[in-house]
């Protein structure tokens, strides 16, 4: 059976339409869902991964079916497939992931796939100007997206890199941007919480309060 229609038939079988109604109100009803929560999903697809590993390459093909499905439980199929198989992933590969950051946007594919290109980026140093790039995109979402990319690096985050993305979004009013900022250093401060005290010391005034609020958190 072709993989597409494998997943779909899983999903189908175990959809919960009452839970499907709550899980796309929480998400302001701008996508369907079949109501599969987050381990009861990634258990129908368990096999499945474990399957794919064994191939040791991306299929591209399918991961575009997958994510043009109406259904979100698709996308972050997606976005869970990148990370069980991400050190397959390259540099050329993310014009590619780029392409799910502008489709079917918002914050649970965004957050999701900023750990995809995170990864990458640990092996592969031109992602660090790229999301210098993408840090003064037109579009949020993508400038999101390079924020966050940090996120859980623990000692192996770049604070130099951080610090420049972060000031290129000062004076943004919208309120994901803000809020990733407010995470991003507020997830750096439970490994360096000196220095994310002294940015926030050092640019208090261009920041917005609740990327104080958020950063704040913790030191």
């Amino acid at each position: 059976m072709d993989k597409y229609l494998e997943i779909k038939k899983e999903f189908e079988a175990n959809e919960d339409k009452d839970n499907a109604i709550s899980m796309s109100k929480y998400m302001r009803n701008l996508f369907s869902f079949y109501g599969l929560p987050a381990s009861k999903r990634k258990a129908i697809y368990k096999e499945f991964m474990k399957n794919e590993k064994k191939q040791k390459k991306i299929d591209w093909h399918f991961l575009d079916l997958c994510y043009e499905d109406e259904h979100r439980e698709f996308q972050y199929f997606v976005c869970d497939y990148l990370m069980v198989m991400n050190k397959y992933l390259s540099y050329e590969d993310i014009p590619k992931i780029k392409r799910y950051a502008k489709i079917k946007q918002w914050w649970d594919t965004i957050d999701s796939l900023d750990r995809v290109i995170g990864e990458i980026g640990l092996r592969d140093e031109r992602v660090n100007a790229l999301m210098l790039e993408w840090s003064q995109d037109k579009d949020f979402w993508i400038r999101r997206l390079a924020i966050d990319h940090q996120l859980c690096r623990k000692e192996k985050t770049n604070p130099a890199l951080l610090e420049q993305i972060i000031v290129n979004n000062f004076g943004s009013d919208e309120f994901f941007i803000n809020k990733a900022i407010g995470w991003a250093l507020r997830d750096y401060s439970k490994t360096n919480p000196a220095w994310v005290k002294e940015f926030i010391n050092k640019y208090e005034g261009q920041m917005n309060k609740l990327s104080i609020k958020e950063a704040s958190k913790y030191i």
